[in-house]
């Protein structure tokens, strides 16, 4: 592998959160293919991140803090981004599951 080649999207969202919250836990899902987009796009994920840093936090101010520490992206290519973010007892209480994202609603982004 070219250790010089850009990282693919999942990775970098996966690299940059791992960097960010040093979760106990971290899936970083692709699930493009379950949208109206080409074969093999990184448009829409779904991330379930357990993190201790999240402790005293509610979801809103969790999800802000991603959504800073994913700005580029979220600006770039990423469309959607489903996020179940727990605390490690939150987890714990879940047994390991998170919510499944919703089914897609068929809108696709168009140009112009």
């Amino acid at each position: 592998m070219d250790t010089n080649s850009p990282l693919d999207m999942q990775s970098r969202v996966r690299q940059k959160l791992h960097v960010a919250f040093d979760p106990t836990h971290l899936e970083v899902i692709n699930e493009s293919y379950q949208h109206n987009v080409p074969p093999g796009s990184e448009s829409h994920f779904k991330v379930i991140l357990v993190s201790e840093k999240f402790e005293n936090k509610r979801m809103v101010a969790r999800h802000r803090e991603i959504y800073a520490i994913l700005a580029d992206e979220l600006a770039g290519s990423i469309h959607a981004l489903a996020l179940h973010t727990y605390t490690p007892l939150e987890w714990s209480e879940l047994t390991d599951t998170a919510l499944n994202s919703p089914a897609c609603r068929g809108g696709g982004k168009t140009s112009g």
